[in-house]
């Protein structure tokens, strides 16, 4: 579901953006902030790079992220009426993200690209995500500056505002080391990892979820649902998934999380082991024994033994996990971390 500054601005839930809520936009003057720029047309494919779209696309992300929406006229900065944006093939489209990435530096992933109205009256909107990143720098020729939005205009950062924006980066990847650290170390506790191998794997989004709404229980079971599925896809039965161990259809309650618990009780069962947690931050972990899986009737491997389709299914689940959390509350890039636990006397094998 996208939940743009449009979607804000016209108080509607996350949704997606449709053509409709471009005619709300100029029906009601909705003037320009520093997250929406209206413009008239489409900058040409051809040196897209020497356009200010680089420039445009890379204050929104230093700026938080927005959207730059192509095809509305304005005037005093508020949108006065419609045009025609110009005709956006998979060339000219291909040229917009490709000028995100190698016009502005670090490069700038991920952008949205809505068409939307009829011939006449096109519009395109181009959603910029939030970025950790920054500062996004725009270089032309050896110099470089860092646009950033101020209100409904871009200007150039001055030098205490990037040192600003690196410090930010760089605590903001000690706080995710962190993050991820807390989520293995716990999702590690009190596995039997002395006795077989355990594989852990947790993923913590990059950014915060535009929605700060805590997810219920039917939320959990679909997102849970939904994991497995995709996660068939991604790797079919040759191993073992972890979300088929785990009781996906009644996650418990756990500390600012629902729990999919184990079901693998029984003494013949047990070798299949797996917890998966859902996190109201928008974070997966999954735990899940990979040693001492059963080799025949009755037969078992060693503890330090593992067969390669079992992590390669409990890889498939925890991306389901993340694609499935990451669509529902709208989050982009995840943090993985991924590791064997293994304390035992023999080598892993």
């Amino acid at each position: 579901m996208n939940f743009t500054p449009l979607h804000r601005l016209l108080g509607i839930e996350p949704a997606p953006l449709t053509d409709e809520m471009i005619d709300r936009a100029i029906e009601q003057a909705i003037v320009e902030t520093d997250d929406l720029d209206w413009k008239s047309a489409l900058p040409p494919a051809k040196g897209l790079p020497q356009t200010d779209f680089p420039k445009d696309v890379a204050a929104m992300a230093n700026s938080g992220g927005g959207m730059i929406v192509y095809g509305v006229t304005e005037d005093q900065k508020a949108a006065t009426g419609r045009t025609d944006a110009g005709d956006l093939d998979e060339g000219h489209e291909r040229a917009l993200r490709s000028a995100a990435v190698t016009a502005i530096s670090p490069p700038i992933f991920g952008l949205e690209i809505h068409r939307l109205g009829a011939p006449g009256a096109r519009v395109v909107a181009v959603v910029v995500p939030a970025s950790v990143d920054g500062p996004h720098l725009i270089y032309r020729g050896e110099l470089f500056g860092a646009p950033v939005r101020n209100d409904a205009d871009t200007i150039w950062m001055r030098e205490r505002q990037i040192e600003a924006m690196y410090r930010a980066r760089f605590d903001e990847r000690r706080h995710a080391t962190e993050a991820l650290d807390h989520l293995y170390t716990e999702a590690t506790h009190g596995r039997d990892i002395e006795s077989r191998a355990w594989l852990i794997a947790v993923a913590h989004p990059r950014l915060p979820a535009t929605s700060t709404d805590r997810p219920t229980r039917e939320d959990a079971k679909d997102i849970f649902e939904t994991a497995g599925r995709r996660a068939l896809s991604y790797a079919d039965r040759r191993g073992i998934h972890p979300l088929e161990t785990v009781d996906r259809l009644n996650p418990r309650p756990g500390l600012r999380r629902w729990v999919a618990p184990n079901t693998a009780t029984t003494d013949t069962a047990r070798w299949k082991e797996a917890w998966a947690s859902v996190h109201y931050d928008g974070s997966v972990s999954i735990a899940t024994a990979i040693g001492a899986h059963r080799s025949g009737a009755g037969t078992y491997l060693p503890g330090s033994q593992v067969r390669s389709g079992a992590i390669e299914c409990a890889i498939a689940d925890l991306m389901g996990l993340v694609r499935a959390v990451g669509q529902r509350q709208a989050l982009g890039e995840y943090e993985v971390v991924v590791g064997v636990e293994w304390s035992g006397t023999e080598p892993l094998l």
